[in-house]
């Protein structure tokens, strides 16, 4: 079980953990629907220490991201940022990444639970190229504030996906402008024995502690799909809602004819949607129903806090996929309504 950079400050602070998938992770600190105001209201502080970051490095990093990866590397200039896809040949998601360009190298931050995946099917595909995917000489540790009072923490104005280097309280951060769940946020790459200290002076300056509750019943109301939950390689990347990170100008990269073929096509046979539940709550990957013939499959369920009930992403074909259509899910001895329901959910 892998505990994050910031695991024992968190739980001495009230934080109580569970297993996301491996790694722990703070579910919530006490109130989660409080948390959940936070997130949209003002300023949410997240471990996100189920994310981790990787160096591209070398001469040809450039020319040879831009032709694995959806989205235009080759546009970024030092301190530009972009959101991107590694697809197989076929077009489905291997993972997803934050790129962030510097001087000298591509930062790659990417779900740790991932990583192995997303290194091993780059790394295949170097032959001549000179570039190397490393790890960072000092370990880096991830921290999220969400929330629309998460720029005035940074204290400057970043355009999205773009970064700086700077400093909070005197600790050394890159600040980046990304959302876990599509709003205003900033992701702070940290020296990882330097995250407890940052947290501290994050809270100090007013963000509040939010656990996983709160942020991922938030992610299912905004449709953001999560690697490994909503997105893998059995998901075509225009099954999912990801359409800022698929370049349609840059030309050729891992799986683009597949994602062409499929845009100009103008459909695909199913689609990740939103989900409200009706009765007992099911586990995420059971099968959705249509009188009686499979019509899709849930993927991540949580508590929709914004609509005060309990919700879902999961994946519907598209006979089905009209916002109002009912469908079941039999789980066990218990049978639940669920309505498909227009992103985002609140």
């Amino acid at each position: 079980m892998l505990e994050t950079a910031l695991h024992a400050h968190l739980a001495a602070r009230g934080a109580t953990h569970a297993d996301d998938r491996g790694v722990l992770l703070p579910r919530q600190f006490g109130d989660a629907a409080g948390e959940y105001r936070a997130l949209r209201e003002g300023a949410a502080l997240v471990d996100l220490g189920f994310r981790t970051v990787l160096h591209a490095r070398g001469a040809d990093r450039v020319t040879f991201l831009q032709g694995m990866l959806s989205n235009d590397v080759a546009a970024l200039r030092p301190g530009d940022g972009c959101p991107a896809l590694l697809l197989t040949i076929q077009g489905r998601v291997v993972a997803d990444a934050r790129v962030a360009a510097t001087d000298d190298a591509l930062l790659l931050d990417v779900d740790v639970r991932a990583r192995e995946a997303f290194v091993e099917a780059l790394e295949r595909l170097i032959v001549a190229d000179d570039v190397e995917l490393v790890t960072p000489e000092t370990r880096v540790a991830l921290v999220g504030v969400e929330g629309p009072d998460a720029e005035r923490l940074v204290g400057r104005p970043l355009a999205p996906y773009a970064h700086a280097e700077t400093d909070v309280t005197g600790i050394a951060v890159r600040a980046v402008r990304a959302s876990e769940v599509r709003g205003s946020g900033v992701v702070f790459h940290v020296a990882a024995e330097r995250a407890p200290a940052l947290w501290d002076a994050l809270v100090a300056r007013g963000a509040r502690p939010c656990g996983m509750d709160a942020l991922e019943g938030r992610r299912v109301e905004v449709g953001v799909p999560r690697v490994g939950l909503d997105m893998d390689l059995g998901t075509l990347a225009l099954e999912v809602p990801v359409d800022e990170a698929l370049s349609a100008t840059k030309g050729c990269y891992l799986g683009q004819e597949v994602v062409a073929r499929g845009t100009a096509r103008g459909h695909v046979n199913r689609k990740l949607t939103g989900l409200l539940i009706d009765g007992p709550v099911p586990p995420g990957g059971v099968p959705l129903v249509r009188e009686g013939k499979e019509a899709g499959r849930l993927t991540t369920v949580a508590w929709a806090f914004g609509a005060g009930a309990p919700a879902a992403l999961g994946f519907v074909r598209r006979e089905h996929w009209e916002p109002g259509t009912e469908l079941r899910v039999e789980h066990g001895h218990a049978v639940t309504l669920v309505r498909v329901a227009a992103l985002p959910l609140a």
